[in-house]
């Protein structure tokens, strides 16, 4: 595990199991099983536009506005009933279920009529199921012995929760003696909505088949004896070719997996009117009508029957509707039972444990992101999860809950956010702390969008290292009292300062007139060489500003101060970078020989006479990286104080479009007077460089606090070797006896 990782998981590993648990928790509320519920119907009604066809066998026909226009206003005499059962009987339906309630408070003329005809039909092979309604303050009345509704004798298990009534309203006593009938009782959840009915009627100290369980069962010719019951697990209905099985809870609930609803949705039940079945079958079947349409074909069909007349529907709201026949809850239910397709509920062990798994997942593989990301992965890990409860949905009924597991998840990632938040001010103000008086506003900003608090320990990088030293600064600082050297040094250091910020330049110390830098570090920049360059010029070119600067305030300052120059050193390599010291207290800085190579050309600078002196790495650097916009002049090659081996040093001139034609002159000169003097032509070595001596922009005399330049230096190295020659092995090199 990455460090990172491993101490992210330290400090948060309680976090999970405190947001998931209370999540879990609340889950058993009834106020997020509302909302987990509510978070289903919306599932629900996505899936219409991708799910399969319900059963064929499953017909609707509904006596709606346009029936009562055409028969009579609901309710109609019984008779209309019986008749519709004749005729459905004739086109071989297998069974016919009403969700109607034919008790006796309503008996009239067509009572026999339909009675009769329900016989008629079960006699030629069509079952008439009715409904009944327990729990009516109505006294139960008891089925004879020899009527086809029996009561389910085979339940096993804990009965204690199964709801009981003590009335029922039953069909009158012709109609039970001569169809079924279940129970239509179709409770609601708290916020009004249809999603589970019962599947049990418990009455008195007897139990019945609701409606569509005891459509199933005439239909599969199941007899009540045979139908075993387990609260809390199945009911069992055995056939020749396998046992059917129906998942109920322990109050006998069966949870409804409610698809069609006539909403306009394709595909639907098969849907008709009560009137337009009624003229359909007369017209082309017992009338015989030439041309007459021809009736739906309701062969081996179970045909549900209710009524959606406007202010006179048994409706209710559903998963899909405001208000939905209640037909169409047991047409749904039926459909379930047919094909198999149950509510699979995922298992709170599975849910909640990979639900642990992933947070924990989360945890280590974000630990070194920004709050950004957090928030990202906090929003796509919720959008991911809202897809696959949708997809198990939609594919296979699978019912994964949403409302506990995203408060969980979204509380978790909450809290690591806010830690995380708290954690990066920590470090975004230890780093301002540490890296604010150093470096650039905008180079803060890119260490704190790292994210990484300040450590102990170094690495190794390639960089450039940049030393800077007033010049004669002993002599100086003897002629100014202590205040008016710091006004003036800090004048100077602000503007040294602020340059070298502005090219993305660290500060590693002050050290008296000494200002130490370091371009390429914390943070990586391609250009560092380049950029150590460009900060170079600027420092002196700003020193030349402040020179006229003193020089107008008169008195103020002494003629030296109007003649402060400043050396610079310059060398890249790879060096140690890093906070260094003890672990109570360190600083950021760099080590290296390559950093002791700078400090040393930066002393090198005054015996060579040049300002600004440059290793042949910076050099080279330099111009991979800014191309030829710089100027350097070669000055050979020198062997510094406390090293052995010789390195070619070259004097940072200017930039290519701001030097003058002499200066250009001079340079080519001393590039011509190098050449003889390296190959021990002196006199051609005179030559030049006394040309270039007189073109050379730094001239002693002329110029404040200029005491040599490169070409006077060199005309006097011409000189000693023509009085005296070097030895045969003398290859140009020059070796520097001090500091």
């Amino acid at each position: 595990m990455v460090p990172n990782a491993e101490n992210n998981l330290r400090k948060t590993w309680w976090m999970p199991l405190v947001c998931f648990g209370l999540a879990f928790a609340l889950t058993k509320t009834d106020l997020l099983r509302l909302a987990e519920a509510r978070t289903l119907d919306w599932r629900t009604k996505y899936r219409q536009y991708f799910q399969p066809a319900p059963d064929p066998r499953i017909v609707i026909a509904l006596f709606d506005d346009y029936t009562e226009a055409n028969v009579a206003p609901w309710p109609v005499d019984r008779a209309w009933h019986g008749q519709l059962n004749k005729f459905l009987t004739a086109e071989k339906a297998a069974v016919v279920t009403w969700d109607v309630i034919f008790d006796s408070r309503y008996k009239g003329q067509g009572d026999d009529d339909m009675a009769r005809e329900t016989q008629r039909a079960i006699a030629a092979g069509t079952r008439i199921v009715v409904g009944a309604v327990p729990g009516r303050t109505v006294a139960a009345n008891e089925p004879a012995a020899a009527d086809p509704t029996q009561r389910l004798t085979r339940i096993e298990g804990d009965l204690s929760a199964l709801e009981q009534q003590t009335y029922a309203m039953l069909p009158f006593p012709e109609m039970r003696a001569a169809g079924w009938w279940g129970s239509v009782d179709v409770p609601h959840d708290a916020d009004g909505f249809i999603r589970e009915i019962p599947l049990i009627a418990r009455v008195g100290a007897n139990y019945y088949p609701s409606l569509s369980l005891q459509t199933l069962m005439v239909y599969l010719q199941v007899p009540a004896a045979h139908v075993r019951v387990v609260p809390g697990e199945a009911i069992y209905l055995p056939t020749p070719n396998r046992t059917w099985r129906i998942p109920i809870d322990s109050r006998g609930h069966f949870l409804l997996n409610y698809r069609y609803d006539l909403v306009g949705q394709r595909p639907d039940f098969p849907t008709y009117s009560y009137v337009e079945l009624l003229v359909k079958i007369n017209n082309h079947r017992f009338e015989k009508i030439p041309g007459a349409p021809k009736p739906p074909d309701l062969a081996g069909k179970i045909v549900f029957i209710g009524g959606t007349v406007t202010g006179k529907a048994d409706a209710g709201p559903t998963p899909l509707n405001r208000s939905s026949p209640r037909v169409l809850v047991h047409a749904n239910a039926l459909n379930n039972m047919l094909t198999g397709d149950y509510i699979q509920r995922a298992p709170d062990a599975l849910v909640w444990g990979l639900a642990l798994l992933f947070a924990y997942a989360g945890i280590i593989g974000l630990a070194h992101r920004s709050v950004f990301h957090l928030i990202g992965g906090t929003v796509l890990g919720a959008v991911g999860y809202c897809a696959l409860a949708v997809l198990l949905w939609m594919y296979g009924s699978w019912w994964l809950p949403a409302v506990g597991p995203l408060l969980g998840f979204t509380g978790l990632r909450s809290l690591i956010i806010s830690q995380r938040i708290r954690e990066e001010q920590r470090i975004r103000q230890q780093i301002k702390s540490m890296f604010g008086t150093y470096v650039s506003p905008r180079l803060v900003e890119r260490l704190i969008l790292v994210g990484q608090p300040p450590q102990l320990g170094g690495i190794e990088a390639e960089i450039t290292a940049y030393f800077s030293d007033i010049q004669d600064f002993s002599s100086l600082s003897e002629k100014l009292p202590a205040p008016r050297l710091v006004s003036l040094m800090n004048e100077y250091l602000t503007g040294c300062t602020d340059l070298i910020h502005a090219e993305g330049g660290t500060l590693d110390k002050y050290v008296g007139d000494e200002v130490v830098v370091m371009f390429g570090a914390p943070l990586p920049v391609a250009d560092h060489a380049y950029r150590a360059c460009l900060a170079a010029l600027r420092v002196q070119a700003r020193l030349g500003e402040l020179r006229a600067k003193w020089s107008r305030e008169g008195e103020k300052w002494p003629p030296a101060v109007a003649a402060m120059r400043t050396r610079i050193g310059l060398n890249t390599g790879r060096c140690v970078i890093g906070n260094m010291g003890s672990s109570t207290r360190f600083n950021y800085t760099m080590m290296g020989n390559d950093v002791n190579l700078a400090a040393r050309l930066e002393s090198a600078a005054k015996r060579l006479g040049v300002h600004t002196l440059c290793s042949e790495a910076t050099q080279n650097a330099c111009h991979q990286q800014g191309g030829s916009r710089l100027v350097f002049r070669p000055l050979g090659r020198i062997v510094v104080k406390g090293r052995s081996t010789a390195v070619s040093v070259s004097e940072l001139v200017g930039h290519q479009d701001g030097l003058s034609d002499a200066t250009r002159e001079g340079l080519d000169h001393f590039a011509r007077g190098l050449a003889c003097y390296q190959s021990r032509d002196w006199t051609g070595a005179r030559s030049e460089f006394e040309r270039s001596a007189a073109l050379e922009p730094n001239v002693p005399g002329r110029d404040p606090g200029i005491t040599g330049n490169p070409s006077l230096l060199y005309l006097e190295w011409v000189a000693e070797h023509s009085r005296q020659a070097p030895p045969a092995d003398w290859d140009g090199v020059y070796v520097l006896a001090e500091k």
